[in-house]
């Protein structure tokens, strides 16, 4: 069986370590030994699969289906694998192996290798009607946000630091056309991180895509790069959701902001606390899609963060 990066891997890995390094060719011999070491049937590469890990769908040696995941050090796997596993299967896919410094630890569980419970890869919650499919993955964000784990400031980024490294990033790069919403987005940060209302562990990258169908559940949340901090943050990347619909709607920017208040209201999270961040996280990916040459992206994100 060839591990293949698929294409789309290839390309977001290639925007976030623009020099390159040497995971996507060491990543199909890591693969190969982590389903010989679980004895594992290799069914297929998930294709397009995501954008930071490689993704195989697999069998356990008893026929229970599987999902390998292969991710380098850069995309955070064992934060990722410390979030699942505090959450327990609780609104979150359900981490089969413990982590290789736990007592339990089956003696193979590498550093960058996860193995997950299948759920269906193809369905996700973005596949429902609109109104559904917001009111689903928030109510599966919502069984997410809890106290983080004792150590958490040891294992998770916080929003403040995260947010940090990417406001200075983004106050670099940007141009004079986007300076004005740069400088929004930024003052509107620096408001935000001084005194957070509450701090829960965040999914960090949550939006409809990232709810897929299950059978233990009929919603579950995958993917996270998890992080702590208040939970507007992390209902503002859903706010965005279908952002290529929004922009091509006449009524697109009422949209947004009764979605703004609604998510808000249904989750009980401040809604000026919520637009801010919802404002920063879109000018923030704006700007770096600017940066990578996605120009088509960068425009529908910026437009979008105009009507914040």
């Amino acid at each position: 069986m060839a591990f293949a990066p698929p294409p789309r891997l290839v390309r977001a890995l290639g925007e976030t370590a623009p020099d390159g390094d040497d995971w996507l060719a060491r990543v199909p011999a890591a693969a190969q030994q982590a389903v010989d070491l679980r004895v594992l049937t290799v069914e297929r590469v998930q294709v397009p699969g995501g954008r930071s890990s490689l993704v195989v769908l697999v069998r356990r040696a008893d026929g229970t289906p599987a999902v390998l995941k292969l991710a380098p050090r850069r995309a955070r796997p064992e934060s990722e694998r410390a979030a699942l596993a505090h959450w327990g299967g609780v609104g979150a896919v359900q981490l089969l192996e413990p982590a290789a410094d736990s007592p339990d630890a089956p003696g193979f569980a590498e550093e960058g290798v996860l193995l997950l419970e299948r759920l269906h890869p193809d369905v996700s919650v973005r596949s429902l009607p609109e109104a559904k499919a917001l009111l689903e993955a928030a109510g599966t964000l919502r069984r997410l946000w809890v106290e983080p784990p004792a150590g958490a400031d040891v294992v998770f980024e916080t929003v403040a630091s995260r947010t940090g490294r990417q406001a200075e990033a983004m106050a670099a790069s940007a141009g004079a056309e986007v300076a004005p919403l740069v400088a929004a987005a930024l003052a509107a940060r620096e408001e935000l991180v001084v005194a957070p209302p509450e701090v829960r562990l965040l999914h960090g990258t949550f939006r409809q895509s990232k709810v897929l169908a299950g059978e233990r559940m009929p919603w579950l949340a995958v993917g996270p790069d998890p992080v702590v901090g208040e939970c507007a943050f992390d209902l503002a990347r859903l706010v965005r959701d279908r952002v290529e619909d929004l922009i091509a709607s006449s009524s697109g920017a009422a949209i947004t902001r009764r979605r703004v208040k609604r998510l808000a209201e249904s989750l009980d999270v401040d809604q000026e606390r919520l637009r801010g961040w919802t404002l920063f996280r879109a000018v923030e990916s704006g700007v770096r899609a600017l940066r990578v040459g996605r120009p088509k992206d960068a425009e529908l994100l910026l437009e979008f963060a105009g009507w914040l």
